[in-house]
């Protein structure tokens, strides 16, 4: 006869849980890799291509007006998908996602120039661009919240923080290919053909990812609630109505974390090109830091088990507040040792600080009914305003300043302080932090 020792279910349950965390991971990194190729793409290439003009800079401010109309979609992409996320179920809404946002990003690879088409070619790209912010503005909820509901209570925040990987590899493999190619071909031939390498190919890793999410099973929390027709109601409409409150101060809480990714990855090779810094130094100092916040992520996630999601979340605000403008002290000498030191504060740590935690800290602000539309109404709104409209006005601020950092300063600090002010107004909702006290998740449950 065998027995089964008490850990054995759940040492099969983590095995569960990581796997689908893994898989939440890997579909992420597709679809952020889509995203962040067009980003810096955007700084590198996209201007003369598709947006020609006498003035580089204006070509440049062209060609981020359409990285931002990507955030004016994802709002709309959140509602949508997070609407098929509570009402049909997670999984299905994850799978659509993925096609649109590879797909999309695929077609960019293939587009004709300004040169070949005239005004159609900006005019596909745009369009193409807001098939993508509609794509991700429906995934993050999604695979955050798939992964959450999965994962045990007190170890939520480590094991839903595995998704957010994804969001600094999707960024890294563009850009480190970019890097690549920018080393083997010249100038000429990266304009000519080079740029289109990395759209083409992320075809590859969306199959991945699709394949991956297609072996998943549905969410067991949802698949209870969908047993008792739980499922059957307004999820958008019941958030707006009773949680109110939870969404404004949640938006305020990603302005931050929205915001200075954007920054010191994307906006920062705008400024570099402004200020004539070495291009190389910005991307070779980005690829590291963030290639180290694929660690510091996890840790950062782990740590909100033990001591609450707002103290690890509010450290990490004030610390991209209180760095900014040495960074870009720091990123004026052109120098690679201060670049990299800076680039590891503000990234590795500050970011990691304030990403990590928002995987478990969301989902556990709403029912299960409405979760996923509740997560997706924070993160979308909040990616607009702090990413989205950043990239709007970010080359104008360069134009208006003459290129000096004091405007995009006062836009992270702003917006920091805001994030700063809605964390001290959110609950705590770590298990491991409510001594003793019931916890919706699906159902009541207790937690010590």
């Amino acid at each position: 006869m065998s027995y089964m020792s008490a850990s054995e279910p759940l040492d099969d349950s983590r095995k569960l849980t990581r796997r689908v965390a893994t898989a939440s991971a890997i579909g992420t990194a597709a679809e952020y890799y889509d995203f962040f190729a067009y980003g810096t793409a955007a700084v590198l290439f996209f201007g003369p291509l598709f947006f020609p003009s006498a003035d580089p800079l204006v070509s440049t401010l062209a060609a981020f007006a359409t990285y931002a109309v990507g955030f004016l979609a994802r709002p709309l992409g959140g509602i949508v998908f997070g609407h098929v996320g509570d009402k049909v179920g997670r999984k299905k809404a994850l799978v659509i996602t993925i096609l649109i946002v590879g797909l999309g990003t695929f077609c960019i690879g293939l587009l004709p120039t300004y040169e070949s088409i005239g005004i159609w070619a900006p005019a596909l790209l745009i369009f193409i661009r807001v098939l993508q912010g509609f794509g991700v503005g429906g995934e993050q909820a999604g695979a955050v919240l798939m992964t959450a509901e999965y994962s045990e209570p007190k170890r939520r925040g480590f094991f839903a923080s595995w998704v957010q990987i994804g969001a600094p590899l999707g960024f890294l493999m563009p850009l480190a290919l970019f890097a690549l190619l920018n080393g083997l071909l010249t100038h000429e031939q990266m304009m000519a053909w080079g740029w289109r390498i990395p759209f083409l190919l992320s075809l590859l890793l969306v199959i991945v990812g699709l394949f991956i999410r297609l072996k998943i099973d549905e969410s067991p929390v949802f698949a209870q609630i969908r047993e008792t027709k739980a499922a059957e109601s307004r999820p958008v409409v019941e958030v707006i109505r009773d949680f109110p409150g939870i969404v404004v101060k949640g938006v305020g809480a990603k302005l931050v974390e929205a915001c200075t990714f954007a920054m010191f990855t994307v906006i920062i090779l705008a400024y570099g090109k402004a200020n004539g810094l070495n291009e190389n130094v910005l991307m070779n100092t980005m690829i590291v830091a963030v290639a180290l916040e694929i660690f510091a992520i996890p840790l950062m996630g782990h740590l909100s088990d033990k001591i609450g999601r707002r103290p690890v979340y509010i450290m990490g605000a004030v610390l991209q507040v209180v760095m900014i403008i040495p960074f870009f002290l720091a990123v004026n000498q052109d120098s690679f040792l201060l670049t990299q030191i800076v680039m590891i504060l503000v990234l590795t740590l500050g970011h990691s600080m304030c990403y990590a935690p928002q995987a478990s800290f969301f989902p556990e602000l709403f029912p299960t009914h409405i979760r996923c539309s509740g997560i997706a109404l924070i993160w979308q709104i909040g990616s607009l305003i702090g990413s989205g409209i950043l990239g709007l006005v970010a080359v104008k601020i360069l134009q208006v300043t003459g290129g000096h950092y004091y405007g995009l300063a006062i836009y992270v600090i702003v917006l920091g302080v805001l994030s700063i002010i809605g964390l001290m107004m959110m609950p705590e909702t770590a298990p491991r932090r409510l001594k003793g006290e019931l916890h919706s998740w699906g159902h009541s449950e207790k937690l010590d």
